[in-house]
């Protein structure tokens, strides 16, 4: 049975996941705890959107999974979820698409028998897939007229290339062209056995992890079982993206580093949250405490299935544009010449370990956390070790990671806004 995160002064153990390989070759994740009535599974496959063949058809897929079964329509579905009082979510990132099945544990069998509808048998009506689009068109229009969702693309495209399936965005219009086949052609290529591992937490008893089972084995195998090539990255250092009119200017600061799997991609965590991942961080200090450029301002490590990056992001008034910049730029450049004080590093790791042990409270947040670990190649014994790590962390090793990965020369930075930086 799985116990809650044992926690002592420094160390940290968090129950291992029950693994069971199944006939059609999908591997169960079974994280089981009496002492909450609920449970969650999540089936999760291999179909984001980088290694969709048409614009727009992976979210489109996984948006439209519950919206009607041949034996069910949308609203029927929705009602039976709503009656026994389960939770449906789907979501999708790059790599990955996420379906989650939440229940009290005495409708497990009920809420499961619908989600036999949606895994299985989805419909993809048109007339369904038609509003869709429609509104995903629309919002996606809105979105647009946005200077953070404008950096946010320029920063991609500047990272990875604008051929690269990281950093391709995609003109609205490609929803209007985007059809049924091209739905159910991507659904039966990436929702397969060979794609899909599967996670389960809450009360799961050996009747609940059976018939889990049972389900996921109805999983068809075929589609594409060979990883889809990508292209190298081709990264430009600077972007910008004119917005006549705005009274804000959206910043994106950072560069192409690696993914988790790199042993240096933890401490350039460690990085990122002394310069902007908490309230008190520097750059929190400096742009909003200082100089009051904005309300806030974040630095993190961004982690895909094939690459990572570093980067910064927060909004200023286009007359503090430059400014702010630079500001960014001194505080990066103050990391990588001074040794950041002790006290300052050990509040860093507090608010890292303080976090984490957040995110761990309960068996849904273990059951994300393990579901990370999978697709990193690790287990939830890398919880306790990464602890370990940014605990040890020294104000050199700080310095040193960041004079080797925040060189000013190194940096990509994207701009939306009113007026360019750079020549202002």
């Amino acid at each position: 049975m799985t116990r809650q995160p044992r926690i002592t002064h420094s160390e940290v153990e968090v129950p291992a996941a029950a693994e069971t390989l199944l006939g059609n070759g999908i591997r169960l994740y079974t994280l089981a705890s009496e002492d909450f009535e609920v449970l969650r599974i999540s089936f999760v496959f291999r179909a984001g959107s980088a290694v969709q063949r048409t614009p727009f058809s992976a979210s489109a897929t996984a948006n439209l999974l519950a919206e009607g079964s041949p034996e069910m329509t949308a609203a029927e579905i929705a009602e039976r979820l709503d009656y026994y009082g389960s939770w449906y979510d789907v979501n999708i990132d790059r790599d990955y698409a996420y379906v989650n099945f939440a229940t009290l544990s005495k409708f497990f069998a009920e809420t499961l028998a619908v989600a036999e509808h949606i895994l299985l048998r989805p419909a993809f009506p048109e007339e369904e897939l038609r509003t869709y689009c429609a509104k995903r068109k629309q919002r996606l229009a809105i979105d647009r007229t946005k200077v953070d969702v404008e950096a946010r693309e320029a920063f991609a495209r500047a990272l990875f290339g604008p051929q690269h399936p990281y950093g391709t965005s995609y003109d609205e219009a490609e929803y209007d062209r985007l059809t049924r086949a091209d739905v159910v052609e991507f659904h039966r290529r990436r929702y397969t056995a060979e794609n899909c591992f599967v996670v389960c937490s809450g009360r799961i008893g050996e009747r609940e992890r059976q018939a889990v089972a049972a389900l996921a084995e109805r999983i068809p195998h075929g589609g594409d079982t060979v990883p889809t090539a990508f292209p190298a990255p081709v990264t430009e250092h600077e972007a910008f993206v004119g917005h006549p009119g705005a009274v804000q200017s959206s910043l994106r600061i950072g560069r192409l580093l690696f993914p988790r799997q790199h042993p240096d991609f933890l401490g350039m965590q460690v990085v990122a949250t002394a310069l902007g991942g908490y309230f008190g961080s520097r750059l929190m200090r400096n742009l909003r405490e200082e100089h009051g450029y904005t309300y806030g301002v974040v630095a993190a490590m961004v982690n895909f299935e094939r690459e990572g990056y570093f980067a910064v992001a927060t909004q200023v008034g286009t007359d503090v544009t430059r400014a702010a910049l630079q500001a960014i730029y001194d505080e990066i450049e103050r990391l990588r010449t001074e040794p950041m004080p002790a006290e300052e590093l050990e509040i860093v790791k507090n608010m890292m370990t303080g976090e984490m042990m957040r995110i761990l409270d309960g068996p849904f947040g273990i059951a994300d956390v393990t579901i990370e670990n999978i697709l990193c190649g690790t287990d939830n014994a890398s919880i306790g070790e990464n602890i370990r790590r940014i605990r040890a962390m020294t104000p050199a090793d700080v310095q040193r990671l960041a004079q080797r990965y925040l060189a000013r020369e190194e940096l990509v930075t994207a701009v939306a806004g009113a007026a360019d930086p750079q020549q202002a």
